[in-house]
């Protein structure tokens, strides 16, 4: 298959074919001792829960874990902040995918005001060097940040209330998502601006259409992280919607004022 962002195939028929390139991506991690961490971050209802969902469907339940913590105990408000995290990190022939992760220390506790301005500076000061023994002790690190509109996140958030379906899926920091949107702009700006480093690069995902940025995840995890002849047989990413981040981006319209 040529190497382009562009498909003819429709959702239903690229995506059993993406995660079959994932399956096999899996046997090559195990084969080898991998050790592989994906971090999702992005808006609420941004859709990182589906994207998850569609890219562990049909991996292995032993070698792989999502890892969504919920807020910390008070023994743990009381522990060095990446602590909590640690023990989840991945070993020999795992894949791991934080669902939100420590950067809701520069997120949703920056607006929420859940940790102080000191606590957020160290932060932000500290973490490119913790990923970068991350990275040094053979983790392989992907960094996705989802994006999405204003308008198109009010729409689903409405949605999770009305449909029952989706809940548990509510939280109730829901409600600040919207009137606090500028703020959260705000400390998204200035966490990809200070935590994207070699190491460790942000890429950004337009979110908008779902099943868009669900093929293109996936492609970027088999483009980034497969050997050469699998990689080379899915496409890459389309640059319209999945991008490696860059100060421009924050200006030029491709990520959401």
């Amino acid at each position: 298959m040529s190497k382009t962002a562009k498909t003819d195939e429709t959702y239903d028929e690229a995506l059993p074919r993406l995660q079959l390139a994932l399956v096999k991506l899996q046997q090559q991690a195990l084969a080898e001792g991998q050790k592989v961490l994906v971090i999702f971050e992005g808006r609420d209802a941004a859709g990182k829960d589906g994207t998850i969902q569609r890219i562990t469907e049909h991996m292995s339940v032993r070698a792989t874990r999502v890892v969504a913590l919920s807020k910390p105990s008070d023994v743990e408000r009381t522990q060095w902040y990446f602590q909590r995290y640690v023990s989840h990190l991945p070993a020999g022939g795992q894949f791991v995918i934080f669902n939100r992760s420590w950067y809701n220390r520069a997120g949703v506790e920056r607006v929420m005001g859940f940790s102080t301005l000191a606590e957020q500076e160290d932060f932000l000061r500290e973490v490119p060097l913790f990923e970068q023994m991350l990275v040094a002790s053979g983790i392989r690190l992907v960094k996705i940040w989802m994006d999405v509109s204003k308008a198109e996140q009010a729409d689903r958030l409405a949605e999770r209330k009305d449909d029952p379906l989706k809940v548990l899926k509510s939280s109730p920091l829901d409600e600040f998502a919207q009137p606090r949107w500028d703020a959260y702009s705000a400390a998204r700006d200035e966490m990809l601006r200070r935590t994207d480093t070699a190491q460790a690069p942000w890429v950004c995902v337009k979110a908008d259409h779902k099943k868009t940025a669900r093929l293109n995840v996936i492609r970027h995890l088999i483009n980034c992280l497969a050997e050469p002849t699998l990689a080379r047989s899915v496409e890459s990413p389309d640059p319209e919607v999945l991008f490696p981040f860059e100060i421009s981006a924050l200006t030029d319209g491709r990520l959401c004022p």
